[in-house]
């Protein structure tokens, strides 16, 4: 008895340790398998679709057009007006009324402020009494003038007494004049009294309030008026852009200018060039310029930065393609056009001007060529590439998915394709028992 239990005893160690075996080989041969199938969908996945190693590279292309390019500067400007003019008493007194609001616009020869005009009321008075009574003294020696050259024909005077009475005649009419210039500068001081705008625009901040005494040697005035309606912009451009500007000009052509904001996210105003200074900064090379601006909604103030862009030209009927697709090599800039076979050719081009993100082409490219715009990085002579919505040489489109056929089928290690199997269906290859 003894030794048969020893023998069953043996028997079941082997069977556990079999079991055990059989199990580990089992877990093994299920990590490799899931390992291999992962690998091989990667594969797939980077390698085995339509980007594989050789396959023909996805890329983005534009059609070379025929289209205008605008020739423009650029540079940064600053809005100065036509006119800025601080309004300053001509007289001293006593400022009695203010008749203005703060950024009012307003017209020349609009009543703006009144200073006391009594003193030079009293004054146009006096002046007046005088010449009144100088006009009546040279009446009287006008008179006895006249008696004295009758008298002297009769020689019953002498002529010496007849040159006095003229030269006295003479004296009177000076005085005269002189009472009359002063009344003429009463009646200006009176004028002056009443201060009027001098020039059209906007009126800025008030320097002084109604009561104070005003004089001649203020400084700051009662106000400043800033003239908004022509408004200019002063800017200035490379030495070597002059030739081309006054050629433009010589020829009657009128050049647009845009102002923009600070960002350049913004048109503020358009205008047109007015003219350049006539002598260029040797500290920086360049050549103020000012162009005008009807400033009909008062988007530009006066000292304002503003960025400038003036067109120059425009060239007609030349080819255009983005910039994005023009690259910088050894044979200097180049595309990549695109040919039948839908393979690529270095072709080397002339860049003419640009404008925004495209760029003419003067020599290189003829209107209806294929050009790769997007993808270009890894491409060279010759390569081939895929265009959007094309398919490759598998058959497999541009949207397909390399690891999954639309029937839900996965592949295998042969590359073949099993469906998976619902875990309700039952195994065809079970027996009828179930076993």
């Amino acid at each position: 008895m003894e030794k048969e239990g020893k023998s069953t005893g043996g028997g079941m160690l082997v069977e556990v340790i079999l079991a055990i075996i059989l199990i580990g080989g089992g877990l093994a041969w299920l990590a490799v398998t899931k390992s291999h199938q992962g690998a091989i969908a990667s594969a797939h996945a980077h390698g085995g679709g339509r980007f594989a190693l050789n396959g023909p590279m996805p890329v983005s292309v534009v059609t070379a057009k025929k289209g205008d390019i605008d020739i423009t500067l650029n540079a940064l400007g600053t809005v100065a007006p036509l006119a800025t003019v601080t309004v300053k008493p001509q007289i001293a007194g006593q400022l009695v009324q203010i008749n203005f609001k703060e950024g009012q616009d307003v017209k020349a020869g609009d009543f703006l402020a009144q200073i006391d005009p009594r003193p030079y009321e009293l004054a146009l008075s006096q002046f007046q009494g005088q010449l009144q009574r100088d006009q009546a003294l040279l009446e009287s020696a006008e008179n006895d003038l006249k008696r004295y050259n009758k008298l002297v024909t009769e020689d019953s005077i002498a002529r010496q007494q007849r040159d006095d009475q003229k030269a006295l005649v003479g004296q009177y009419q000076g005085t005269v004049e002189t009472d009359k210039a002063q009344i003429n500068n009463a009646k200006l001081n009176l004028e002056y009294c009443h201060v009027s705008a001098p020039v059209s625009g906007r009126i800025g901040l008030r320097q002084i309030d109604a009561g104070n005494y005003v004089q001649l040697s203020d400084a700051n005035g009662l106000v400043v008026i800033t003239q908004t309606q022509p408004i200019s912009v002063l800017f200035s451009l490379p030495e070597d852009n002059i030739q081309e500007i006054m050629k433009r000009m010589a020829s009657g052509a009128v050049l647009p200018v845009t102002a923009f904001d600070r960002n350049q996210s913004a048109k503020l105003a358009t205008g047109q060039l007015a003219t350049l200074d006539n002598v260029i900064d040797p500290t920086t090379g360049t050549i103020k310029m000012r162009a005008l601006f009807d400033n009909a909604n008062n988007s530009l103030f006066a000292n304002q930065f503003v960025n400038i862009q003036l067109l120059v030209d425009t060239v007609h009927d030349t080819i255009v393609i983005p910039s994005s697709a023009v690259k910088t090599g050894a044979p200097g800039n180049f595309v990549y056009v695109v040919k039948s076979d839908n393979t690529v050719a270095m072709t080397p081009v002339k860049l003419g001007p640009s404008a925004g993100d495209n760029v003419s082409i003067v020599s290189g490219l003829s209107a209806g060529d294929t050009v790769v715009s997007d993808g270009s990085d890894k491409l060279k002579d010759g390569a081939k590439v895929l265009l959007p919505g094309a398919q490759d040489s598998s058959g497999a489109s541009d949207n397909t998915d390399a690891k999954k056929t639309d029937s839900g089928a996965e592949p295998d290690q042969s590359g073949h394709h099993h469906h998976k199997k619902d875990s309700g269906q039952k195994d065809n290859s079970q027996t009828p028992d179930g076993k």
